[in-house]
């Protein structure tokens, strides 16, 4: 996985073993993001079901303000919490818990 757009663009974000995870490919997330718009400055935003974060990642890589990404699963929180802390991404929030309940 890789961010594909802003800041970042072209770094990598790691994958925790042992998750059962489908990470939104980079083709979706591109057209997502050209929908959207390429600069989201000043944007709050949240990647409710974060895995690796890509979405969250990608959005703060182009302006975000604020982004939180929420995730049940720890391995995925320390995952992002590691890449954020090598991009020096201050604007992201984690957030472990189950953003609904079935």
């Amino acid at each position: 996985m890789r961010i594909i757009g802003g800041e970042w663009k072209r770094s990598k974000l790691p994958l925790p073993r042992n998750v059962d995870l489908r990470p939104t490919p980079d083709r979706v997330r591109e057209t997502l993001f050209n929908w959207l718009g390429q600069d989201l400055t000043g944007w709050h935003c949240v990647d409710a079901f974060a895995g690796t974060g890509a979405l969250g990642f990608e959005a703060a890589s182009r302006g975000a303000a604020h982004v939180l990404l929420c995730d049940v699963n720890a391995l995925c929180i320390e995952a992002m919490a590691k890449t954020q802390a090598k991009l020096g991404a201050n604007q992201l929030r984690m957030w472990r818990g189950m953003v609904y309940r079935p």
